[in-house]
């Protein structure tokens, strides 16, 4: 299977000349060790996996040897097996100023990210690797920052791939998955079903001490039924047969495994009565779209979730976009108690660019007046407007634009 270039190359490059350790974490099969081992190609790098039984052991009851037997430059898949060998790592940062010497895997996990924050402090970057963007899978990448300005658009637009209904839903059916690219329905329905009950359920129950198989299944897809809406601990507690902290407990260990992202609220204390709940988004909208029993493509862009989908898929797009970019920024959504609701905020450099995401390739352009909502919250409001399937890029007043997803 041909390589596919990943967005997060030109950040991990630029942390492994930097610090002494990287570690890149997120889900299952994403493409973190295929990443890794392509930019290790033309490296005496050593490779090892904690998969490997042997292997961990040895990382478990002898670090000194470990790393003896694997001597760095080298490459550790799977690393949350064996946090002993983080104190190792610390000693053997110390003793040189060489960088790039560690480059880490790791499903991430609460555990193993606070000890390494607290072992490796200074000497690691933590980076996080999604499963493949659509713009990743058309080859189309991006130089600029995204700032949501008429002019950062007008230049991405002449990169990206022409927005089409059909392409955009074909990925959010099939997913992001590396293995899944040319995968046929029934192929692509075995993986997810090996991936939910073999990954995810063992990672469960080492991770997060789930033993009940056929709750954690009835948990998984009651998530699935709530995609870009906000969390219902009570839905997904009686639908699961589990108590409502169990419930609350489960979503943390998901997020913890990167299945889900939780889009936290936006707090201001200028405004009253704001929501608390997070929305729910998959990051992975393929496993959603399975876990739902969508069966083909089509039946999901003319269903009924087409809708609550796409946005999902908008929202993780950001999320992907801004963890790659050089700039960092914060996502939010606004929703009040009389339920007017703005999808997402990006809070960056100090500008809150206030976004709607209409699966419409013609939406009503009055959308932008809740933004007005930014104006009491004193905030300093920064370029916006409704993310679309639109083709081109279409200006609605001097700071909002309807915009293509195929640019975020």
């Amino acid at each position: 299977m041909q390589y596919i270039v990943r967005s997060l190359e030109r950040k991990f490059t630029r942390m492994s000349a930097f610090f002494k350790a990287v570690l890149v974490t997120g889900a299952r099969q994403v493409g973190k060790t295929t990443m890794l081992r392509h930019l290790a190609e033309n490296q005496n790098r050593t490779y090892v996996t904690l998969d490997d039984i042997q292997a961990r052991h040895l990382a478990k009851t002898d670090p000194v040897l470990f790393f003896q037997t694997y001597k760095p430059p080298v490459i550790i898949d799977e690393v949350q097996y064996a946090p002993d060998l983080f104190s190792q790592i610390k000693i053997l940062c110390d003793e040189t100023e060489e960088t790039g010497l560690f480059w880490l895997t790791g499903s991430q996990q609460f555990h193993m990210m606070k000890n390494v924050r607290e072992t490796l402090a200074g000497r690691i970057g933590i980076l996080e690797l999604y499963s493949l963007s659509k713009n990743e899978k058309d080859g189309v990448f991006f130089d600029d920052d995204l700032d949501f300005t008429l002019p950062c658009l007008q230049a991405r637009q002449a990169r990206a791939a022409r927005n089409d209904i059909f392409s955009v839903f074909e990925h959010i059916w099939r997913g992001g998955m590396p293995q899944l690219i040319s995968a046929n329905p029934e192929q692509r329905r075995e993986y997810y079903n090996a991936y939910t009950t073999t990954y995810l359920m063992r990672d469960a129950t080492e991770l997060g001490g789930v033993t009940d198989a056929l709750r954690w299944g009835k948990f998984l897809t009651a998530c699935a039924a709530l995609v870009s809406e906000q969390v219902n601990y009570k839905t997904l507690a009686d639908t699961a047969e589990i108590s409502q902290p169990t419930a609350k407990e489960w979503l943390r260990v998901l997020a913890g495994m990167g299945i889900i992202y939780l889009l936290p609220p936006y707090a201001n204390n200028a405004l009253k009565r704001l929501a608390k709940t997070p929305k729910l988004y998959f990051c992975d909208t393929g496993l959603a779209a399975h876990l739902s029993l969508w069966l083909t493509r089509d039946t999901l862009m003319n269903g009924a979730a087409s809708g609550h989908y796409f946005e999902n898929f908008a929202v993780i797009e950001m999320l992907k976009n801004y963890s790659y970019s050089p700039s960092k920024a914060n996502l939010t959504y606004y929703r009040d108690a009389n339920a007017k609701e703005i999808d997402i905020f990006v809070e960056r450099n100090n500008l809150i660019h206030p976004l709607e995401i209409k699966k419409s390739a013609n939406p009503d352009g009055r959308e932008i007046r809740k933004f007005s909502v930014l104006d009491k919250a004193a905030a300093q409001r920064g370029p916006g407007g409704v993310v679309c399937m639109c083709e081109k890029v279409i200006p609605i007043d001097s700071k909002n634009c309807f915009i293509p997803c195929s640019l975020i």
